[in-house]
């Protein structure tokens, strides 16, 4: 008898998933949306984001356009399924699915060598100039250190002028041996993809994407974002809230970080990539030319606890999970943004998420239990404070660095005299820099544009400087080497040192 009331416990308990199992897919999804709302509204409530707008496409039917929250936090504009967001690293994606229209067009192939299509670009190997294509570049796997030309599109150098650059870095693996996520190394592939087409980036990007979509509120300038009325401020945590005074301007980097749209827009994007390259009746781009993007080309990761690896094709995240291959990626802008987009083909069903505030894993928790809630019937987690957690990790582990120089050593060696930093210092990647005096103090003008930073001592030749970075309140130390002639004969900032090339020797004066 308790053997069977055991058992007809469990069965009541598991007939509501049962008749949830049984539901068309078509209904699970719709069984789904009104508590997705809900999780996304009480996101806001709690001040986990100031406002967020999603799209989910399923079947080629746009089942849900949805937005909540302020564009601004302050200010009562509320957010819309048409409010333009700063789509950070979801550009990425975006600029693979031009490319493949251009390959689909005939004008470039995935695998075009670099060489053949500008012949101004090398990396630091000459081999791997030889036979770097398009196809390498958009998965990573160029040997490229994942870091090069962020550093220095701060300092006001052009996308042009950094894409020169890159060839003075040393590379990071052997070539196609590794993955290190470039930046600029998939601008300088989608740039150069789009070289017969005539135009720039941003105009490619609008003839054959946007524009045929209807992506009226979509551009891969940042002039465009910034003439919208109704666009997304950025967002980052000051003092337990979220405060506003951040800006963020990827022009050098646009096919890779430039691009900003609305919900409604991409929905029509989540359609296309849906239906293989068709958009209403109208094969946009050939299947064969898009499908290459979603093909792994280079192991990015492996989980340590199962061994599954994951991998990465050309602009995408490509994983293979219970419900099939999926398709993703993540977009973050330290200055304040976050987004998200997710694919699963096989069941023809995406979603995307679009916040304006950063450090947050909403984007990912949203869509992570709209998932559970339409193949499970419920969360099997608490997606949204697991993938919070996860980024206010990082992002702690990241400020690390700035914290070294938030408390000066205790008895503090005295600085030389000031005459001694001062002069004009030199390398081919950064550039120029000059150390000059001005009231009794030292300030730092870096870049083309000669940017000025004051210098704070903090021991002996070790200076420290707020340089002009996503993160708000990042200290970097810059560090003077002083010759015999009791003069600095370098000096190397640290913030532009990641690859070695940080370190700038002095130059007499021109």
């Amino acid at each position: 008898m308790l053997r069977r009331a055991v058992l007809g416990g469990a069965a009541s308990l598991l007939a509501p998933l049962a008749a949830f199992a049984q539901m068309s897919s078509r209904d699970r999804v719709a069984a789904a949306l009104p508590r997705l709302r809900e999780l996304a509204r009480q996101a806001v409530d709690r001040k986990l984001v100031p406002g967020l707008s999603i799209a989910i496409v399923h079947r080629d039917d746009v089942v849900l356009l949805d937005a909540c929250g302020v564009r601004q936090a302050g200010s009562p504009e509320p957010v819309t399924v048409d409010t333009v967001f700063q789509l950070a690293s979801v550009s990425k994606p975006l600029a693979s699915t031009v490319v493949a229209a251009l390959v689909s067009d005939g004008k470039v192939a995935w695998d075009s060598r670099i060489r053949d299509i500008d012949p101004g670009f090398a990396l630091h190997d000459e081999l791997a100039t030889a036979a770097v294509t398009v196809r390498d570049l958009f998965a990573h796997r160029s040997g490229l250190p994942g870091n090069i030309g962020n550093d220095i599109e701060e300092l006001g150098y052009t996308q042009g002028e950094i894409l020169q650059r890159l060839r003075l870095a040393r590379p990071a693996y052997p070539f196609r041996s590794g993955y290190a996520y470039s930046n600029f190394g998939l601008t300088e592939g989608a740039v150069a993809a789009a070289r017969f087409s005539g135009g720039s980036w941003a105009d490619v990007a609008e003839q054959r994407l946007y524009g045929p979509l209807g992506m009226s509120s979509t551009s891969s300038r940042h002039r465009d974002f910034v003439g919208r009325a109704d666009r997304a401020a950025l967002h980052v945590p000051v003092d337990g809230a979220w405060a506003a005074f951040t800006r963020r301007n990827a022009d050098a980097q646009s096919p890779a970080g430039g691009a900003s749209s609305s919900a409604r827009d991409l929905a029509q994007w989540l359609r296309l990539l849906l239906a293989s390259g068709n958009h209403d009746g109208r094969q946009l781009i050939a299947k064969a030319a898009l499908e290459q993007a979603h093909f792994p080309a280079i192991v990015r990761s492996i989980d340590p606890r199962t061994g599954t690896p994951s991998f990465y094709g050309l602009g995408w995240n490509v994983d293979y999970r219970e419900h099939g291959v999926e398709w993703s990626h993540a977009g973050a802008f330290s200055a304040g943004a976050r987004t998200y987009v997710r694919l699963i083909p096989g069941e023809q069903l995406g979603i995307v998420v679009l916040s304006n505030a950063f450090p947050t894993g909403v984007p990912e928790g949203i869509a992570a239990t709209f998932l559970d809630l339409a193949f499970a019937g419920g969360p099997t987690r608490d997606w949204v404070a697991y993938w919070t957690e996860i980024y206010e990790t990082g992002f702690k582990a990241s400020m690390k660095g700035a914290l070294a120089y938030a408390t000066q050593p205790a008895p503090v060696a005295p600085a030389l005299p000031i005459s001694a930093y001062v002069g004009d210092f030199r390398n081919d990647y950064v550039g120029d820099a000059r150390v000059v005096e001005s009231g009794g103090s030292l300030f730092l003008l870096l870049g083309p544009a000669g940017k000025r930073f004051p210098l704070v001592h903090f021991n002996r030749d070790l200076f420290v400087y707020l340089p002009f970075v996503e993160t708000p309140g990042w200290r970097v130390g810059v560090n003077f080497l002083i010759g015999p002639d009791g003069r600095a004969s370098e000096v190397t900032i640290e913030d532009l040192n990641e690859d070695g090339l940080g370190r700038l020797a002095r130059v007499d004066p021109r």
